[in-house]
Order: C-alpha cells, then sequence, then structure tokens
C-alpha cells in the first residue's frame, strides 16, 4: 500500500483549514483522524460552542472555540481566513455531521479558496449518505436538497417540480414538520411512490420507515416524532 498523502496526516499543518465531520449521535463514530485533529489544531469553529465544548470534553480534548454560525457566518469566515493566512491552522465542525452539508461551513471554505488557502477534509458522519446507504433506495444518482422551505406551497411545489426526476430526492426534516411533510408527500406524489423516512440515525432509538408513502406515514404517526429526520424519496417507476 503507497504512504499516505501529506494532507492525510494526524497532525495539522499551519496554515490549513480543516472541514471536520463529528458524529451524528454514536459518540464512537468519531474517526482517529478527526480526534487528532481535533485535538491539536490551534482553532476549533463551531456551531455552539457549549454543543462542541461537551464533545470534545467526552473525548478528553481541549482546544480554543469560535463561534461560526448562521448568523455570523460571513463575517467570521473572513477572520478566520485571515488567521489561517497568517499560519494558524482551523478545524471547522458543525454541531454533528459533516460541515456545509445543510450546515455552516461553506464560506469559510469558499473564502479559503479563494485566498488559495489549503483545505483538508477529514470525512466522517452524514446523515444523508448513512440513510441512502441502508435504505434500499437507489443511489445510482440522487438530488440533496437540504431543508425545504416551512411553507406548505414551497414544499409542495418542490415536490410537484421533481415528480418525475430520475434520481432519489434526499432531503431532511425537523421534528415539527415531518408529520405534515409525509402527508404532502402521499398527496402530491400518490399513496404508492417508494419513500424512506429515518430518524435518530445512530442513536438508541433509530428508526427506519420504508415503503410506500401511504403506509410510511400512517407508521410515521403512530409513533414519536422527536428527533432528527432524513427523507428520500424513490423515482416514480420504483418498485421496492
Amino acid at each position: 500500500m503507497a504512504d499516505s498523502a501529506p494532507n492525510a496526516s494526524l497532525t495539522p499543518q499551519p496554515g490549513h483549514l480543516y472541514v471536520v465531520a463529528t458524529p451524528i449521535g454514536n459518540l464512537a463514530d468519531l474517526t482517529e483522524r478527526a480526534r487528532a485533529i481535533l485535538g491539536a489544531v490551534d482553532l476549533v469553529a463551531c456551531e455552539d460552542t457549549r454543543t462542541t465544548g461537551s464533545m470534545l470534553t467526552r473525548y478528553g480534548l481541549h482546544r480554543d472555540l469560535v463561534p461560526y454560525h448562521d448568523h455570523n457566518e460571513i463575517e467570521v469566515a473572513e477572520r478566520l481566513a485571515d488567521q489561517i493566512a497568517a499560519g494558524k491552522s482551523v478545524a471547522v465542525v458543525s454541531d454533528a455531521g459533516t460541515p456545509a452539508i445543510s450546515d455552516p461551513g461553506f464560506r469559510i471554505v469558499r473564502a479559503c479558496r479563494r485566498r488559495n488557502l489549503p483545505v483538508i477534509p477529514v470525512p466522517g458522519a452524514c446523515a444523508v449518505a448513512a440513510v441512502l446507504s441502508a435504505s434500499g433506495l437507489p443511489t445510482n444518482g440522487f438530488l440533496f436538497a437540504g431543508f425545504l422551505i416551512s411553507k406548505t406551497s414551497a414544499r409542495t411545489a418542490f415536490l410537484a417540480k421533481y415528480r418525475d426526476f430520475d434520481f432519489t430526492l434526499a432531503l431532511y426534516e425537523s421534528c415539527h414538520r415531518i408529520d405534515k411533510f409525509a402527508e404532502e408527500i402521499v398527496a402530491t406524489l400518490g399513496p404508492d411512490r417508494v419513500v424512506c423516512i429515518a430518524k435518530e440515525v445512530t442513536k438508541l432509538h433509530e428508526t427506519f420507515y420504508v415503503g410506500r408513502a401511504a403506509d410510511v406515514r400512517d407508521r410515521l404517526l403512530k409513533g414519536s416524532l422527536k428527533g432528527e429526520f432524513v427523507v428520500l424519496i424513490a423515482p416514480a417507476d420504483f418498485v421496492l
């Protein structure tokens, strides 16, 4: 086997940004490389310093944390890029999963790319990839749309637009709207459309509902609606 590339090192390099995936529920899912990077960078940029600080403490890690979230991302991204340009090593994390995938991260990466500063991915947990891999729905291609706008009209318009899409649709949904979204899928795409709704992936109460949209809706509504949800919608001609 060939030697690891320099950017695969367990030691963070000066003047580099590391995009580090963190567990989405099961703490055992933090990779050895992610733990090493998070334990040695100069700064960790995170959505919530309490959440990330608690996670790092569980691993016995202690780093300087910088708030980096939806409300300050634009200005903080440039400040962090300045520090990276000055030789600091910085890791960006989200509260859970892979940064920049429906979470903050895109702007700091863009700021670094604009300045030709090295950006190194440290891959790991990602809810949409995990659910796709275990759903049984087609994975030869998919459209990931993240969180849809909260208005019913916007969500149904999205479903209608992609009614005949050739690949699987993948979305995130909150516990506050998952019941309505399940109903909207049935109403817009029909009761026989094959879907997968997964909640609390990698956690104690992980649950996958897979099958006809109407059946999945009914089973979903009989259980707890707490947690984070991933929704997959198969192409119209797919049969499970």
